[in-house]
């Protein structure tokens, strides 16, 4: 067992803690418990005794060492059998905690998320002491939208998907290459099923593999062409195709069915003007001739098109659009969000800059949040300034990159600032963003998102508008008054690029080709550096060119930039 199931096992008798209404204190020892499991550096076979670790105590080390021995939690069992099973799935729902799910069964008796739909559509809910009319309002529109993603997975579940299934691939005797096709490849935020392209020399005997591979729930189809599968990994169910080709069919076939439909329209339009066909076999010339590329650029090179990254094939307006100015990932020079284990990060400041070199970065920012995100560890005014001046210290020690002092702080319900001007002028890199009160009015919300982009030392709004995909909508935003005033003041939006968020969307940023952006991970763990991919593929998929990016900037014209402060 890995150090993952450890830290999945405690956070899952959390979640049923909770559930069962146990007191606070309880619940936190087991989430605190898988915070220091994370961050502990020691390999977990060579934990004798998990007590050596700050927050686990002696319960916790019991239910550990059961776990160790037998790989079983007679605790997580009892707790199994003490909460409806129907509560896991209704946290699932928009909005809806843990303590709202306990209180719903204490006075209703809630055990399903069919239960809870029906209780709301009689208004029984909204007559519960700390609901309301708009909770319930709110709680159905959780249901529907959790219904309509039933038939479909979210682009952060796909990465989770598509990562599992490629570590199994490349174990395969039969499978030589492989890639992902499809929707998710076009960074479609929601997918109806997974695609692979795989090539192998021998499609009966990696058909037999891939139908072996423990996840498969069910087989729907298999032969010499295709497998098409279900599977359920978690909670996680999706269909999956996998598509046999050998190497010469291989690139033409990803193209094909990456799509879009539309895509692949425009261009047997394309071919049917040069009395030509292509499909997913490759080009038929007008002599009969089938030609095969060794790539994508060769196939849109052959109708004298630039290459089409695949982020921008869901229409047919990227045949249009110069492709030399719009974004690349190797365009990225920085990563200006962060957090470290001052707040709620699982990595030191030393880890992140070590990690930021080994990306290749020429600057980065640390922000840990602001005090006032207490769930989050925020800093304080005193912690803060400490981790500044350590900042300021290591940056005279690391010559490969600048590391720049920031802080990610919260706007508050009331649209003050989290921190005085006095300590923000301190620092060199200043985020501001929305945590909490999503539910206020589009004019309270923006009077928040306004006062901090006239706030001499912000330079960025994170997650812009708070979504995250599938789960929330976010909170009520005028876009085109907040880029007006953004621009106005020289504050730049982010695409916060967490899949869970793409925030901003990449169909909020097409509509503003002017736009000032930052893309940034958000990075929790060190692994997480590497969502910078699907922010610039949001980016990509948005049209955005690479002068609209702040961190494209090289690390002279960044320093630059911030030196001349918040001047228009």
């Amino acid at each position: 067992m890995t150090k993952k199931d450890y830290i999945k096992l405690l956070e899952t008798i959390g979640l049923y803690m909770e559930l069962k209404g146990e007191n606070t204190f309880k619940v936190s020892a087991y989430r605190k418990a898988a915070a220091a499991l994370e961050q502990s550096q020691v390999p977990i076979d060579e934990l004798a005794d998990f007590t050596v670790l700050p927050g686990i105590g002696k319960g916790v080390s019991e239910v550990l060492n059961e776990y160790r021995a037998t790989g079983e939690s007679s605790l997580l069992e009892e707790l199994k059998e003490a909460v409806p099973a129907g509560h896991i799935q209704m946290l699932k729902i928009r909005n809806l905690g843990a303590k709202k799910i306990v209180k719903l069964y204490k006075e209703l008796n809630i055990t399903t998320i069919d239960e809870l739909k029906a209780a709301c559509e009689s208004h029984a809910v909204s007559g519960l002491t700390g609901f309301g009319k708009k909770t319930e309002e709110t709680i159905l529109q959780g249901i529907q939208d959790l219904e309509t993603k039933k038939e479909h997975i979210t682009i952060h579940e796909a990465v989770k998907l598509t990562g599992f299934i490629n570590q199994t691939l490349e174990e395969a005797a039969h499978v030589k290459r492989f890639a992902v096709a499809g929707s998710h490849r076009r960074m479609k935020e929601l997918s109806k099923d997974l695609d692979y392209i795989v090539v192998t020399d021998d499609a009966l005997a990696a058909a037999k593999e891939i139908e072996a591979f423990t996840f498969i729930q069910h087989i729907e189809v298999s032969g010499q062409e295709k497998v098409s599968v279900t599977v359920k990994m978690d909670d996680l169910e999706s269909g999956v195709d996998f598509r046999f080709t050998d190497d010469k069919g291989f690139v033409q076939m990803l193209n094909h069915f990456t799509g879009s439909k539309e895509h692949n329209v425009k261009m047997r339009q394309l071919a049917k003007a040069r009395d030509e066909k292509v499909n997913e076999y490759g080009i038929t010339l007008a002599d009969g001739t089938l030609k095969q590329y060794d790539s994508e650029e060769a196939i849109y090179k052959h109708y004298q098109l630039n290459y089409i990254p695949p982020e921008m094939r869901d229409d047919v307006t990227a045949f249009e659009v110069e492709q030399s100015e719009i974004l690349k990932l190797s365009d990225i020079r920085g990563d200006l969000h962060m957090h470290t284990t001052a707040s709620d990060g699982a990595f030191e400041l030393e880890e992140m800059i070590e990690a930021c070199i080994q990306k290749g970065y020429d600057y980065m920012a640390i922000t840990d949040h602001s005090r006032s995100l207490k769930v989050a560890n925020g800093l304080s005014v005193e912690r803060l300034l400490a981790q500044n001046q350590k900042i300021k210290e290591l940056n005279q020690a690391y010559s490969e990159i600048d590391i720049y002092s920031g802080i990610e702080m919260d706007i508050l319900p009331d649209g003050t600032l989290d921190y005085a001007d006095d300590v923000l002028k301190e620092l060199d890199y200043v985020i501001a963003a929305i945590h909490q009160s999503f539910n206020q009015s589009e004019e309270e919300t923006m009077q928040r998102l306004i006062n901090a982009c006239q706030n001499p030392y912000v330079r960025q709004i994170a997650h812009p508008t708070g979504r995250l995909i599938g789960r929330r909508s976010g909170y009520a935003v005028n876009m085109a008054e907040l880029i007006e005033v953004a621009g106005q003041t020289n504050t730049v939006l982010e695409i916060n690029a967490n899949p869970m968020r793409l925030d901003l969307s990449a169909e909020v940023i097409r509509q503003y080709p002017d736009i000032k952006l930052a893309i940034n991970t958000d990075a929790h763990h060190t692994s997480h550096l590497e969502f910078m991919k699907y922010g610039v593929g949001t980016a990509i998929k948005g049209h955005v060119k690479r002068e609209q990016v702040l961190n494209t900037l090289t690390r002279e014209a960044f320093h630059d930039w911030l030196q001349k402060g918040k001047t228009t």
